[in-house]
């Protein structure tokens, strides 16, 4: 299907220019994830699927809802593999500016915390962006995807490994499909 041909490329866009600025070193940003890695990733998925419920409570008592993006009937086969490639690519896309802020900040600042935060934020705040197309959009991605992917972000930090934030993102949307699939929610 086009849509699985379209993700693919996406993300070869994205993970072939860095895997070619680490010199095709793949193991500085993927390595075998260990069973404590694999745990790490599912807890991350179980803490965003807490925060994304409790945030999208809180964020309705303000009248801003779920614009539902996602149509039952768009899901099937092709979109369930595009989607495999497709989230790699997103992760590249956080990944990418991530690595760039950080270095700029820590060559101003010296100070890694400081440039670590502050370059996590610059990027929720373009993820979120990404998922809107108006401004209630903007504030609901804003809240759930875009300061959500702290989540996957404590994933790579933690372990350097885009393996695990890459299973956290594929859990919650796998998780997502699922309950579309199922007629939940």
């Amino acid at each position: 299907s086009d849509s699985i041909t379209v993700s693919i490329i996406g993300c070869l866009i994205l993970v072939v220019p860095v895997l070619y600025f680490l010199n095709w070193d793949y193991h500085a940003i993927f390595q075998r994830p260990k069973a404590k890695d694999i745990a790490l990733a599912v807890a991350l998925f179980i803490g965003y699927m807490i925060y994304s419920i409790a945030m999208g409570v809180i964020l309705e008592q303000f009248g801003i809802t779920s614009p539902g993006t996602v149509e039952q009937s768009s899901v099937n086969i092709f979109s369930t593999i595009a989607l495999i490639f497709s989230l790699m690519g997103e992760e590249f896309m956080k990944f990418i500016p991530f690595i760039f802020f950080l270095r700029v900040f820590y060559k101003y600042s010296n100070n890694r915390k400081f440039s670590l935060i502050l370059s996590i934020i610059i990027v929720m705040i373009f993820f979120a962006s990404l998922h809107a197309l108006n401004f209630t959009m903007f504030i609901y991605a804003l809240f759930v995807q875009g300061f959500g992917s702290i989540f996957e972000y404590i994933g790579y930090v933690k372990t350097k490994n885009m393996w695990i934030s890459y299973l956290t993102h594929l859990c919650t949307d796998i998780f997502i499909l699922s309950m579309l699939l199922l007629n939940i929610g």
